[in-house]
């Protein structure tokens, strides 16, 4: 299953730094293969298994708090993660979307440290810092430096037991507001309302798996202050948590501050999780629902049981086989051979209670969905007779292996996977019985499995384009926000908040380089936390490498390269990839394409091999280019109703111009015209001229010496030469346009939600000194502080998150507003965004205090912002991409530190000015343009294209 898919915050990512993936060409070979490639060298699962294994310690506070400890030196960060046995599934009727409002009012501050308690923790310079909620569980999750641990405990373990006295109706109403938009930006995209229909379809009345987490309006409405802080009484005390503490951090530490900080919470009730069964439908559920998209969708859903069961590691396998890995049976039947879907999915989803068995087909545009169907069905039905093979199911354990071995590198990680293993297993080390049972699972216990559970009657579900049903919206006045009074919370002095010790600079690797024999720069970075290489291979390409008349081509081209080679097919290659237990992955952003690689370094020198094959040798054939084709034009249809895409193929050429190589939609995707018109010869020319060692440099992060690397990266690229016809070149000499400071609404009609997203170029390049400019923009925009959040989601609760971002391109970057807020408030938010960006550029810039908070947060967080070998090869590539020194990373502290408020200010003001934004607005134009038309600003609609 390959997917290639559009979402706003992968287009943020393809405006920056180096790219995901790609390939080079030969002259012209016209079939798919040649001659057959031998197969590549593979380490066996068992080896792979014993490089996985999680030490820890384990012990309970007199409260009946579970504590886990992992010690990992590796960097001076600790992992802090607190996992409550509770989630959605243990809320009562009428009460849903209770776990989840309560996972952000643990955000509101507690009582010995009122205000927000995200403000604090960013003085911390804490990464990965989130909360989450689900069916089963809610858990809070931070990796902070070592010395600021001890706040970090702290403000945990009071929002533990000592949270309610700051839980009142303003908060309430607050965040309640904050969750419906969540709500509503889920619900808004394609397909979005599928999960509400599914889970009441699967389940009968009562069931508790039968509501969705984030739950329905009318509940959220509902929900007043005495009945949520009944909840937290409930279900929130320490002897129905586990906390896991991993990283630079041993037991004995541990004992003591977690006595200190949590021991004198009191037991709350005794909380056991909801028993639930797995039903059975009483006979198949058909169903079509309409929906604002482009193509039709086919679903096969099953109830099945959950992680602690027997069943559910062949079950994950069978549902890899058939439609996960990328060499699946449908792949390669519907999208491969018969070429009557464009994407297809299969999973199982396990949770404590049960699991879900699910299957997605995207039919392509002209075939019969119905007939589809049927195929689709006829195709599992043999798959459950006649099962897996033995080969197919050793790729799915390898593959799994693998994935779980470069999971475990950060500390937060390992943190989750020790968490979870207690939580429902009552064992950290569950993961450790998930690998054996993966690696010694059968074809034939994977063929039972399936022949229990997915014999039963199924949920059939179509997705067909058409109008939606009327949205549920919340009430103007919800029934929860009435004032009603409450017992008044007694609180509980503790001890003095501790402080935060001195936060060493970040050490950041060593940087070695090497030259191949054919003269491609080879920069290395030495990472041993896990037996992986991770390789990126950086073409100065990128979508910004289009001709202006062959918008698309670099995309397309992109695309092809995995599909096939002169000696392996798309299949083959796909097979390869999952016996290795490597990923080569394929993509690019606007500056560079990039072709990855991550591996176990044990299978290292056939990895590359792969990876050079996709690089160097892409077949072109015919038939892949039409079905890729297709392909691209079902994505492109697809693009034109999700609302980020929209928003992101309109701005670019507004603020850039048609002429720039920026001035085209930052998807990369191109138009319909152009993808139609593609010819082989311009692939393979388009390849030719970007895609080839004298355009090319490789970053490596490895636990093996560059001394190790270096042959092997000889053996796959030193004998590669560059084609005879002239490397590429990008013109970004055209002028930027004057701004036009108006709005652009892009009518959506029965969007729950609008999409806000504006932006203009600024007078300055990737390649600039651009830190005071990004540390003014975390007060501004960038940060969840930021002025702009803080209004809009945390004052005011339109939205469900604003960002204002800097862009960093190679060449001029734009200043870009992403802002989903309510329909009903779109007019008033795009008048709040503008005040807050006067309010900061000319009266009121960055304050005392947001200046101590963007100085410890920026430095205090680089140990944690650079623990993994794939945040170091980002910088490698980003390093190299923006011209910078190879010690940029370890003087980020110090520089950051000798910024002052004045020199912030200085920075934005100079490039930043609101009054040249061009707003794009993707929404229902019936609800948001009387609002529009309120602001003064000239308003031009236009319709979504079809």
């Amino acid at each position: 299953m390959r997917l290639r898919s559009v979402s706003l915050a992968a287009l943020l990512v393809a405006m920056s730094s180096a790219a995901p993936v790609l390939a080079q060409t030969q002259a012209a070979p016209t079939a798919a293969t040649t001659a057959q490639a031998a197969e590549l060298a593979a380490a066996p699962v068992a080896e792979l298994v014993s490089e996985v294994n999680i030490p820890w310690t384990r012990f309970t506070l007199d409260n009946g708090l579970t504590v886990i400890v992992h010690e990992d030196r590796k960097a001076p960060v600790v992992a802090l993660s607190v996992w409550y046995n509770v989630g959605s599934k243990d809320e009562p009727a009428g009460s849903t979307g209770f776990a989840h409002l309560f996972e952000h009012l643990m955000f509101g501050g507690s009582e010995n440290a009122p205000g927000s308690y995200l403000g604090r923790m960013r003085n911390l310079g804490p990464s990965n810092l989130n909360g989450t909620t689900w069916f089963d569980r809610t858990n809070y999750f931070q990796t902070v430096p070592t010395p600021a641990l001890e706040q970090a405990l702290f403000l945990e373990s009071d929002r533990m037991g000592y949270l309610l006295g700051e839980v009142g109706q303003e908060v309430l109403d607050l965040q309640r507001g904050v969750v419906q938009n969540e709500k509503r930006q889920g619900d808004n995209q394609p397909y979005g309302l599928v999960q509400y229909a599914r889970l009441e379809a699967l389940f009968p009345e009562g069931h508790p798996y039968r509501h969705s987490t984030i739950g329905s309006m009318a509940d959220l409405d509902a929900a007043s202050l005495e009945t949520v802080r009944n909840w937290f009484r409930e279900n929130y005390g320490p002897n129905n948590a586990v906390v896991v503490l991993s990283g630079d951090i041993d037991e004995a530490t541990a004992r003591t501050l977690m006595d200190r900080y949590f021991g004198a919470i009191p037991r709350g009730p005794v909380n056991t999780p909801a028993e639930a069964d797995v039903p059975t439908l009483p006979a198949p559920v058909v169903q079509v629902m309409h929906d604002r998209v482009a193509t039709t969708r086919l679903s096969r859903s099953w109830v099945v049981p959950g992680l602690l069961s027997d069943d559910a590691v062949p079950l994950s396998v069978a549902a890899s086989v058939l439609g996960g890995l990328a060499s699946s049976r449908l792949d390669n039947i519907l999208v491969r051979d018969e070429q009557t879907a464009v994407q297809v999915s299969a999973s199982m989803q396990d949770f404590h209670r049960l699991g879900f068995f699910d299957i997605s087909v995207n039919v392509k545009p002209g075939q019969d969905a119905a007939e589809v169907g049927r195929r689709l069905d006829a195709i599992v039905a043999d798959f459950i007779q006649n099962g897996p093979t033995e080969e197919e199911v050793a790729r799915v354990a390898t593959q799994y292996v693998s994935q779980r071995i470069q999971s475990l590198e950060q500390v937060n990680g390992k943190a989750n996977v020790l968490a979870e293993g207690q939580l429902y297993a009552g064992d950290p080390d569950h993961y450790k019985k998930e690998l054996e049972e993966y690696a010694s699972v059968t074809p034939a216990e994977v063929t039972a499995v399936m022949q229990r559970w997915l014999t039963r009657p199924v949920y059939d579900l179509t997705v067909a384009p058409g109008e939606r049903e009327a949205y549920e919206e919340a009430a103007a006045a919800p029934s929860g926000a009435a004032p009603v009074p409450a017992a008044e919370i007694q609180r509980v002095e503790r001890m003095p908040m501790p402080e935060i010790g001195q936060v060493p600079d970040l050490e950041f690797p060593a940087v070695e380089r090497a030259t191949l024999s054919n003269g491609i720069q080879v920069v290395y970075a030495h990472v041993d936390t896990v037996p992986v290489t991770r390789v990126g291979i950086d073409f100065n390409a990128g979508y910004a490498a289009d001709a202006a008349n062959r918008l698309g081509a670099q995309a397309m081209m992109i695309d092809l390269l995995d599909e096939g080679t002169t000696t392996r097919n798309g299949n083959q290659l796909a097979e390869e990839e999952e016996r290795l237990g490597a990923s080569v992955s394929v993509n690019a952003s606007m500056d560079r394409t990039s072709a990855d690689l991550s591996a176990v370094s044990a299978n290292l020198g056939s990895s590359l091999t792969l990876l050079a094959d996709v690089v160097r040798n892409p077949a072109f054939a015919p038939s892949e280019i039409e079905r890729i084709r297709a392909s691209r034009l079902a994505g492109l249809a697809s693009e034109r109703t999700n609302p980020g895409a929209i928003a992101a193929r309109a701005l670019p050429p507004l603020i850039y111009g048609e002429g720039s190589p920026y001035g085209r939609s930052f998807t990369g995707t191109g138009d319909e015209a152009t993808i139609t018109a593609l010819t082989r010869d311009d692939l393979v020319a388009t390849h030719d001229a970007w895609i080839r060692p004298d355009n090319a440099t490789i970053f490596v992060v490895s636990d093996l010496p560059l001394s190790q690397v270096t042959p092997q990266l000889e053996t796959a690229f030193g004998d590669w030469r560059a084609p005879s016809v002239a490397k590429g070149t990008k013109d970004f000499s055209a002028a930027v346009p004057a701004p036009t400071n108006r709005i652009v609404l892009i009518d959506r009609p029965q969007s729950p939600q609008s999409l806000i997203y504006g932006g203009a170029v600024l007078p300055v390049s990737g390649t600039d000194d651009l830190l005071a400019l990004n540390a003014a923009n975390v007060t501004l925009g960038s940060d969840f502080l930021s002025r702009i959040n803080s209004d809009l989601r945390e004052t005011k609760g339109w939205s469900y998150g604003v960002r204002g971002n800097v862009n960093t391109l190679e060449n001029r970057v734009p200043y870009i507003v992403n802002a989903p807020v309510q329909a009903n408030r779109t007019g008033e938010s795009i008048a709040a965004l503008i005040a807050q960006y006067d309010r900061f550029l000319e009266t009121e810039g960055v304050q005392p205090t947001e200046l101590e908070r963007t100085i410890n947060g920026n430095t205090r967080s680089l140990a944690g912002g650079y623990e993994t070998s794939f945040q170091i090869l980002g910088a490698l590539r980003s390093n190299a991409l923006y011209g910078r020194p190879d010690d940029y990373q370890a003087t980020l502290a110090s520089r950051t530190r000798a910024l002052t408020a004045a020199q912030m200010d200085e920075a934005a003001r100079q490039v930043i000015n609101p009054d040249q934004f061009v707003w794009v607005v993707v929404g229902d134009a019936s609800v948001v343009r009387p609002q529009l038309d309120a602001l003064g600003l000239p308003v031009e609609v236009v319709a979504a294209a079809q």
